[in-house]
C-alpha cells in the first residue's frame, strides 16, 4: 500500500451520478443502438438525432446559471461516466453528442469571466449547438508540441494560419477553438474563431471508422481573430483531458463488444457444443473482459486525479496509451469470435472494430 493520498480513488457513484448513468444507458440503448447502423452506412446522422440528445442536458450541466446553464460543478468524473454509456450506443454518434460539452469544458478551465459569459451563452440552449476544439493537424505522429499553425499579433487581432484535421461538427460549428504556437511566443494559445471569419475552408473528410459523425478539415488562411478570443491554456492539462476523455469513449465502445460476443459464443454450436467451450475461445474472451477492467480503472483514475485538481499527467498518458492498444485488440478479437459473421454487416462488431481503430489518433475530440 502506498501513503500518497492521491492514489487512492471512491468509485462510489453519487446519487446523481447513479441516476445519470441510468438515464445515459437507457438512451444509448434505445436511442443510439438502435440507429447507429444506418447512420453508419449513410455516413450522417439522422436529422433531428442532436436536437433530441441535446434534451438529456449535457451541455447545460456545466455552465453558469448566470450564463443560462445549469450551474452544476465542473466533473471530469462525471463526464467520462456519461462518454462511457453513450459510445456504449455508439462511439460515433456520442462523438458529435460530446463535442459542444468539450468546447464548454476547455472554456471553463481556461477563459476568463468574460469569455465565460461570451462564449458559453450562446451554448446554454435546449437545442443542439454546435461546437468543437481544432487540435490535431495531417502529419504523421502528430504531437502537440509540434503545432506548426501560428498565431502572428497584428494590432488588436491575431492572423492563424495552418490547417487543422479531424475537427468535429466544423461546417455548423457555433465557435471552433484553434490550437496555435503564438510567435514570439515560448507557448501555444487558444483562439477561438466564429461563423464569418474570413480565410477559413472547411473541407469534409471521410474515414475508415467514425462515418456517423461529421469530420473535416480546417484550414485558415490569414484568418484575423480577436485579441478577445484568445483563450491562454495550459497545452498540457487541455492535452491530458482529451487523452481521458477519448480513452472513456473507447471504454464504452468495446464493454459493448463484449457485451455482444459472450452470448454468440454460449449460443453458437459447433461439433455438437457452443463454441465458448473451446479453450482458445474462452481464454479470448476472459483476456476482453480482463483488458477492459484494467481500461476502467485506470480511466477513472486518470479522472479522479483531474477532479482532485492534482497532477494527472501520467495517468492520462497511461490510460491513453493502455486504452489505443488494447481497444484495437478488443475490436479484432470481437470480429475473430464471430468468424464469418465479424466480417459481415448484419452484426455490428465489424462497425464498431472500425471505431476503435480511431482511438489511436484521435486527438482533441472531447476534453472530459
Amino acid at each position: 500500500m502506498t501513503d500518497n493520498p492521491n492514489s487512492c480513488f471512491d468509485l462510489t457513484l453519487t446519487e446523481e451520478q447513479r441516476i445519470t448513468r441510468e438515464s445515459m444507458r437507457r438512451f444509448a440503448e434505445a436511442e443510439i443502438r438502435s440507429i447507429s447502423r444506418s447512420a453508419d452506412e449513410a455516413a450522417t446522422a439522422p436529422d433531428g438525432f442532436y436536437d433530441m440528445a441535446a434534451e438529456l442536458g449535457l451541455s447545460l450541466m456545466p455552465i453558469p446559471e448566470a450564463y443560462g446553464g445549469a450551474g452544476m460543478p465542473r466533473s471530469p468524473i462525471s463526464n467520462i461516466l456519461n462518454a462511457e454509456d453513450l459510445a456504449y450506443g455508439d462511439m460515433s454518434l456520442a462523438l458529435g453528442m460530446l463535442a459542444p460539452l468539450g468546447f464548454i469544458n476547455s472554456i471553463l478551465d481556461f477563459g476568463s469571466e468574460e469569455q465565460q459569459e461570451r462564449f458559453l451563452t450562446p451554448l446554454a440552449s435546449e437545442k443542439y449547438v454546435a461546437a468543437s476544439i481544432a487540435m490535431m493537424e495531417p502529419k504523421a505522429t502528430f504531437e502537440l508540441d509540434d503545432t506548426e499553425t501560428t498565431a502572428s499579433k497584428v494590432g488588436d487581432t491575431y492572423q492563424l494560419s495552418g490547417e487543422k484535421s479531424m475537427v468535429l461538427m466544423a461546417s455548423s460549428a457555433r465557435f471552433i477553438l484553434v490550437i496555435a504556437k503564438v510567435e514570439g511566443e515560448d507557448s501555444l494559445a487558444g483562439f477561438v474563431i466564429e461563423p464569418g471569419f474570413k480565410g477559413v475552408e472547411v473541407e469534409a473528410a471521410s474515414f475508415m471508422g467514425l462515418r456517423s459523425v461529421e469530420i473535416c478539415s480546417v484550414k485558415l488562411n490569414e484568418v484575423a481573430v480577436p485579441s478577445a478570443n484568445r483563450i491562454d491554456l495550459d497545452a498540457q492539462r487541455l492535452t491530458d483531458s482529451c487523452k481521458i476523455g477519448i480513452s472513456a469513449l473507447a471504454l464504452g465502445c468495446c464493454q459493448a463488444v463484449l457485451d455482444y460476443v459472450v452470448p454468440y459464443v454460449n449460443e453458437r454450436v459447433a461439433f455438437g457444443e457452443p463454441i465458448s467451450h473451446r479453450q482458445s475461445v474462452a481464454f479470448m474472451v476472459a483476456d476482453m473482459a480482463t483488458e477492459i477492467e484494467a481500461m476502467r480503472m485506470m480511466v477513472y483514475r486518470a479522472a479522479s486525479q483531474a477532479e482532485q485538481g492534482v497532477d494527472f499527467h501520467q495517468s492520462a498518458y497511461l490510460c491513453q496509451l493502455f486504452c489505443a492498444e488494447h481497444a484495437m485488440e478488443i475490436g479484432s478479437n470481437g470480429v475473430q469470435l464471430l468468424g464469418g459473421h465479424g466480417f459481415i454487416r448484419e452484426h455490428p462488431v465489424e462497425m464498431w472494430y472500425r471505431n476503435l481503430r480511431a482511438v489511436a489518433v484521435l486527438q482533441g475530440a472531447f476534453v472530459a
